[in-house]
């Protein structure tokens, strides 16, 4: 029996792997990977490397076993249609009887488009009849404190949100949530609706940037539209900006809110304050 890690080499699927390691014997853990250099550190630590790529169906013919423990990182590409490369696990999933596969979803009450593909893969996990795990995790706090430069630049912080708050919480604390049900017990067919502790608005948001730089820090609430085109006036292709937009369209209307504690129940510690990912990105 493994545990198996698609997209293992990415923002959230590395930080999973690393508190696996933690937990568990690296023979006992396969990292699902398309760049197998990516993932050269992992395999020197005695983790199984498999190549993979959602794109090409066959390569999944080898990556998974009887018994085995999935769990399915969504892709990020927005343009080549989510749900058919995620039916492609699925299927293989299925094909090989893994004892669960666990999907990192988005939060329930999210209507944007961005939650269309996540709803359509969740269908398609249910019509398999795997027993499944759904991670529907919220907004990562890097989401926004990686992107901190041009927020300094113009000391200002630019979103469609209005008055709306989100539960974020680092990557960190969604992968010891997806950790806890790879190596618990008891997580068949179970829905877990994951976000931060504290929800914060985005005048919050600005308030603790200037806070920690010392500088004046505003949040501009701008129409969606003006937002479109600021995103794609620094490079961001049209349809992605709209995505993005959408997201700030659901933020206003409470639906990045999560007050079910699951994340912190799962990991089995408080959750990250954004406060705290904003001190880590101003140092780095």
């Amino acid at each position: 029996m493994s545990i198996v890690v698609t997209g293992a080499t990415g923002h959230l699927g590395r930080h999973v792997v690393e508190q696996l390691l933690e937990k568990v014997p690296a023979d006992q853990i396969t990292a699902v990977v398309r760049t197998p250099e990516k993932a050269a550190g992992f395999a020197d630590r005695g983790v199984r490397i498999v190549v993979a790529d959602y794109n090409a169906p066959e390569t999944f013919d080898t990556a998974f076993a009887a018994g085995d423990k999935v769990l399915l990182i969504s892709g990020n590409e927005f343009d080549k249609g989510r749900v058919g490369q995620h039916k492609v696990v699925i299927e293989a999933a299925k094909a090989a009887g893994v004892a669960l596969l666990a999907y990192t979803s988005a939060p329930g009450p999210l209507a944007a488009a961005l939650a269309d593909d996540h709803r359509g893969t969740e269908e398609a996990l249910l019509a398999s009849g795997l027993p499944y795990a759904l991670l529907r995790n919220g907004w990562y706090n890097e989401n926004y404190t990686e992107n901190l430069a041009p927020v300094l630049e113009h000391n200002a912080v630019v979103a469609a949100a209005g008055d709306g708050r989100v539960s974020s919480a680092s990557r960190a604390d969604y992968a010891a949530a997806a950790v806890a049900v790879l190596t618990g017990e008891g997580h068949e067919n179970q829905t877990y609706e994951l976000g931060g502790d504290e929800a914060w608005s985005f005048a919050e948001y600005a308030a603790e940037l200037s806070r920690q730089t010392g500088k004046e820090i505003a949040y501009n609430n701008v129409p969606g539209e003006t937002l479109i085109g600021i995103l794609t006036g620094a490079g961001l292709p049209e349809p992605f900006a709209a995505i993005l937009v959408g997201v700030d369209a659901s933020i206003a209307q409470g639906q990045l809110v999560v007050s079910t504690g699951d994340l912190s129940r799962l990991s089995g510690r408080p959750t990250t304050p954004i406060s705290e990912s904003i001190a880590i990105a101003l140092k780095g």
